[in-house]
C-alpha cells in the first residue's frame, strides 16, 4: 500500500506492507503530522484515480481522535496544501471523535467538548465502556484494506499511571497489531517524544511493526534541518540497510507535501 509521499514510495518498492502497525514518533514539529496528512491526501488522490497493478489503495481512510474535532483537522489540512477540490476531497475521510469519553472524567466543563443533554451525559458516564473499549468498537467496523489513524497515543498517555492502564493499552496496541494484520488495515499510530518514559516508549516500539523516528537536527550555520529515521520496519528494514536508506532529510511545502531526500554519512 503506498505512503502516498511521492519521494518515499519508490524507496519502499511501492510502499508499505498492507496491514502495517506504524509508530509515527517524534519531536514536536518534526513533521509527523504533515507526513501523515501528505499520505492522506495523496491516498485520497489515489482513490479516485486509476492505479497501476500491484498497488493496493485504501478502501476507506479512518481519523479517529481524542480530543481534537474534525472540523480543526480537516481546516489543518485544507489549509497545509495548495490543490484544487482539497476541501470536497478531504470530507470523504470519515472521522470518529472520542472527545467525549476523554474529557468525561477531567475537570473541563461539558459545553466545552459535548453538545449533547444533560441526561445523555449522565447515562454515557454511568455505562462501563472505557475508551480503549470504544475505540476498540469503532475499528471492528472499519472495512478491510483501510488506513487508519490514530491522532493520538499522546493524548491518552497521560493516564499510564492510572492502575491497569498502562496494562491496557498495551495489550490492546498488541491486539489491533493482530486484527490489522488479518484485516489488511494499515495504521498510523502518532506519539510526540518525551510524553512518556523512556521504558514505556521502548515498549511500544517493540509492539508496532515499524517505527519512523522524526527529529530535529542541527545543521551549519546553526539551522535547524527536519530529519526522518527508519528505527525498525518488520520485513523492509534489511533492503533498506543494504542501500543505506535508513536516514533522510525532510522537506515541507505548500506545493508538495511532505518530501524525503536521503543522507548518505561517510565517516
Amino acid at each position: 500500500m503506498p505512503t502516498g509521499i511521492p519521494s518515499l514510495d519508490p524507496i519502499l518498492e511501492g510502499g508499505v506492507p498492507p496491514g502495517s502497525l506504524i509508530l509515527l514518533f517524534g519531536d514536536l514539529g518534526a513533521g509527523s503530522y504533515e507526513f501523515t496528512y501528505s499520505s492522506i491526501v495523496n491516498s485520497l488522490n489515489l482513490m479516485k484515480g486509476t492505479v497501476a497493478v500491484g498497488t493496493i489503495v485504501p478502501k476507506e481512510i479512518r481519523y479517529i481522535t481524542f480530543t481534537r474535532m474534525k472540523e480543526d483537522v480537516q481546516h489543518e489540512i485544507t489549509s497545509s496544501f495548495r490543490a484544487d477540490g482539497l476541501e470536497e476531497l478531504v470530507k470523504t475521510i470519515r472521522f470518529d471523535d472520542l472527545s467525549d469519553l476523554y474529557f468525561d472524567n477531567s475537570v473541563v466543563p461539558d459545553e466545552w467538548y459535548s453538545h449533547s443533554n444533560v441526561i445523555t451525559r449522565l447515562q454515557k458516564r454511568s455505562s462501563q465502556d472505557s475508551i480503549l473499549l470504544k475505540l476498540a468498537n469503532i475499528i471492528d467496523g472499519i472495512s478491510p484494506g483501510s488506513l487508519l489513524i490514530l491522532d493520538s497515543v499522546t493524548d491518552v498517555a497521560n493516564q499510564s499511571a492510572l492502575p491497569n492502564f498502562w496494562h491496557n493499552l498495551t495489550g490492546f496496541l498488541r491486539g489491533l497489531q493482530r486484527i490489522s494484520k488479518q484485516r489488511g488495515i494499515t495504521t498510523y499510530i502518532l506519539l510526540s517524544r518525551g510524553i512518556l518514559d523512556s521504558s514505556q516508549e521502548r515498549e511500544l516500539e517493540d509492539i508496532v511493526d515499524a517505527v519512523l523516528l522524526f527529529k530535529w537536527e542541527e545543521t551549519s550555520g546553526a539551522r535547524r534541518q527536519r530529519v526522518m529515521y527508519f528505527e525498525k520496519f518488520r520485513g523492509v528494514m534489511p533492503h533498506l540497510e543494504e542501500r543505506d536508506l535508513v536516514k533522510f532529510a525532510v522537506r515541507i511545502s505548500a506545493s508538495g507535501g511532505f518530501e524525503v531526500s536521503n543522507i548518505r554519512v561517510v565517516i
